[in-house]
């Protein structure tokens, strides 16, 4: 077969795009055969110029001793800029920390990204936060930095909303927002910004939040409009659901009509953190499979949610869940099953989510002395800050093989 020819096949194959020698950034037609991670972006620091103090590092009485909402602590030896806190290392000298406003901090995460061979990220918007002056700022700032850091790494980026925190009358700044991104910030223009993941076709658009029934203030019609919306505008969808969203029970919503608002997606990507630990992630395998099953006979695409431990301690008290990460083998042990069970993408929570104990990004294995009842969990003893970014790396090179001949 013709060289050329075969590399255009291969490339359609995959549908992650070739670079050309005429093009400067590689564009990304699909989420098959990616490895993406969701980026919070959501942590301030004092001094760093957006006026939130320690936004997402604080507590009720802000963040110092006895006050943190996060368990893990940055390994910062790389950041260009860092912020001194209340807290102390063993040899006594202040704890630093990073603000995610920082243009350089974001730089710093993608180049990552580039260098253990993750694809990219699900950039979180909060409608929550954006509704307000203060968040939506922020975000916006973050989402600046992501898109230039994105085609410098050739690293690929897709927006997500959270709907959590939403009301009903909120379903608006939704619409609204995307709006702005697509007029104002050109971010879905693939001229402008090559690294915006596509999907079908189209500019892919995540939405989080659907069908939970934990009490939230939005509800299953105020989610059928704003998808219904964005599929109207030219967007493919894809659609964050509950674990047990395909039997309508536990954390489900046991609405029928959520299936029927899943079918016109593009993507369903359940929400798996916390539902499982090492223990009874056997219980869950079966689920898994048959999840896989039932997109592919709905002709929709499967984007399986893994994640290497969980905690919470710092935010909700010592005597709440932590799920151990066993040095990288509980992540392992879901990526294997996930791409055994024919995933053709996966979803990993989170590349910095320090306060929920999900990140897989550069976490200290020196962490600040325990102090006033606050701790924080050091990178298990023996490895290497990098070692679930080498992890993840290693899933996105399996997955391509697995599904190139496939």
């Amino acid at each position: 077969m013709n060289k050329t020819i075969l590399s255009i096949l291969m490339c359609s194959l995959l549908s992650v795009g070739c670079t050309s020698k005429k093009m400067t950034s590689r564009t990304y037609d699909s989420y098959r055969g990616l490895v993406m991670a969701g980026y919070q972006g959501w942590f301030n620091a004092e001094g760093d110029d957006a006026g939130r103090g320690f936004y997402h590092y604080k507590g009720r009485d802000g963040f110092k001793p006895g006050s943190a909402t996060v368990d893990m602590w940055p390994d910062v030896s790389e950041y260009e800029k860092t912020y001194p806190t209340e807290f102390r290392m063993a040899d006594g000298s202040q704890a630093r920390v990073f603000s995610s406003y920082d243009p350089s901090t974001v730089d710093t995460h993608f180049r990552w990204m580039k260098e253990y061979g993750i694809d990219g990220v699900f950039m979180q918007r909060f409608v929550g936060e954006i509704k307000n002056k203060s968040g939506r700022h922020h975000f916006d700032t973050v989402l600046s930095s992501a898109v230039a850091a994105a085609k410098k790494y050739d690293r690929a980026i897709c927006v997500m909303y959270d709907l959590s925190g939403m009301k009903s009358a909120d379903t608006t700044v939704v619409l609204s927002d995307l709006n702005n991104l697509a007029t104002d910030h050109h971010i879905f223009d693939r001229k402008r910004n090559p690294a915006y993941l596509y999907h079908n076709g189209r500019p892919l658009v995540a939405v989080w939040g659907v069908g939970f029934n934990d009490g939230r203030a939005y509800s299953l019609d105020d989610c059928a409009g704003i998808i219904s919306e964005l599929k109207r505008r030219g967007y493919s969808v894809m659609i964050g659901v509950p674990t047990f969203w395909r039997e309508l029970r536990e954390d489900t919503t046991p609405d029928p009509a959520l299936h029927d608002l899943i079918r016109q997606c593009d993507i369903v990507m359940p929400w798996f953190v916390a539902r499982y630990t090492p223990d009874n992630f056997d219980n869950f395998r079966e689920l898994i499979a048959d999840d896989a099953v039932w997109c592919h006979n709905a002709g929709l695409d499967y984007a399986p949610l893994v994640f290497p431990g969980f905690s919470w301690k710092n935010m909700y008290g010592k005597d709440t869940m932590s799920i151990p990460r066993l040095k990288g083998k509980f992540l392992q042990s879901q990526i294997d099953h996930s791409i055994n069970s024919g995933a053709q993408m996966l979803y990993v929570a989170m590349f910095d989510e320090i306060d929920e104990g999900t990140a897989i990004f550069k976490c200290a294995s020196d962490v600040p002395v325990d102090s006033l009842g606050t701790s924080f969990l050091p990178i298990e003893p023996g490895l290497d800050p990098d070692h679930y970014l080498k992890i993840v790396g290693r899933a996105s090179k399996t997955l391509k093989k697995k599904f190139r001949r496939d």
